[in-house]
């Protein structure tokens, strides 16, 4: 009596085995109440999407219907809705006649909605993706594009802030993008307005390097702004900012004590700018000036 009472209890205890057949009705009885709670969770889940009553009526549409709404709506200046009609176009259809052109009308919109982080991947992923497109050249373009419009939002436009007084990674990223246009796609129609704004950056890098030399000489470094000075001169050789660097230049090895090294700076300076009233004034001219406003000797 009492093996029978311990073998009872070693089976509730999930020690001993239950027979074959008892076993197989419990791991139906487990399946069918997992079958169930799936199927209950599921009903949940689509009561909740559709609670709100919204449906994505996008995702029956055909290719080409979803291709011409995306392009109806970056026609009607709909950006940020184009931007996400054509993402789902290539995400739907990789591999069709439109995805390329999806993908690279997809960074157009979201850049135009200011979207400035998803028209970065977007461009990205058409470049990686389609090194042999005919549009590749329009492809880093539009990346420099992107990266030269990195500012500081309603805020960087009101106050008119300078390409000079920003971070001047997105530049440099800019840059980059602009060079493989003007060097790989010499003859592409872009390579042209690449290169002026490859000019413009370059210009606006000097001046925020002139800008860092005037903070260290204004506060003493006359040392840091002799080197930052410097910097300027042997980077951006041609650019307008070079003048307030040579001037800089002097006036830190004047306070060094440096006497030679002051009047050599000095006589570069007078050969370079001739014209020039800053040693005098204390001040440089700067005209106004706009992105397309290159700056050349």
């Amino acid at each position: 009596m009492s093996e029978v009472n311990t073998t009872t209890s070693l089976r509730l205890a999930g020690i001993i085995e239950a027979p074959t057949g008892k076993l197989m009705s419990i791991r139906r009885a487990s399946l069918s109440a997992l079958l169930i709670a799936a199927v209950s969770a599921c009903l949940l889940l689509s009561g909740c999407a559709g609670s709100d009553g919204q449906k994505d009526d996008t995702d029956i549409w055909s290719e080409t219907k979803l291709y011409s709404e995306a392009n109806e709506k970056l026609n009607d200046g709909d950006f940020a809705k184009c931007g996400k009609y054509f993402d789902k176009l290539e995400g739907r259809f990789p591999f069709g006649p439109y995805s390329q052109q999806a993908q690279i009308n997809a960074a157009y919109c979201y850049w135009k909605a200011q979207e400035t982080a998803l028209a970065q991947i977007a461009i990205d992923r058409f470049i990686k993706l389609h090194q042999g497109s005919p549009n590749l050249d329009y492809g880093y373009y539009l990346k420099g594009i992107i990266s030269f419009n990195d500012d500081l939002g309603w805020l960087g436009k009101f106050t008119g802030q300078d390409l000079s007084e920003r971070d001047p990674k997105a530049a440099k990223e800019a840059f980059e993008s602009f060079k493989v246009v003007v060097e790989r796609f010499p003859d592409s129609k872009y390579a042209p307005d690449s290169l002026d704004r490859m000019r413009y950056i370059v210009n606006s890098l000097a001046e925020a390097d002139v800008i860092v030399a005037r903070f260290y000489f204004q506060r003493g470094a006359y040392l840091a702004s002799a080197n930052r000075a410097q910097l300027v001169i042997r980077d951006y050789d041609r650019a307008p900012a070079v003048e307030e660097a040579l001037y800089i230049l002097v006036k830190s090895y004047e306070k060094l004590g440096m006497t030679d090294l002051a009047n050599d700076s000095l006589r570069v300076y007078k050969l370079n700018f001739p014209d020039s009233q800053m040693m005098t004034t204390g001040q440089r001219v700067i005209k106004e000036r706009k992105w397309w406003q290159i700056w050349n000797k």
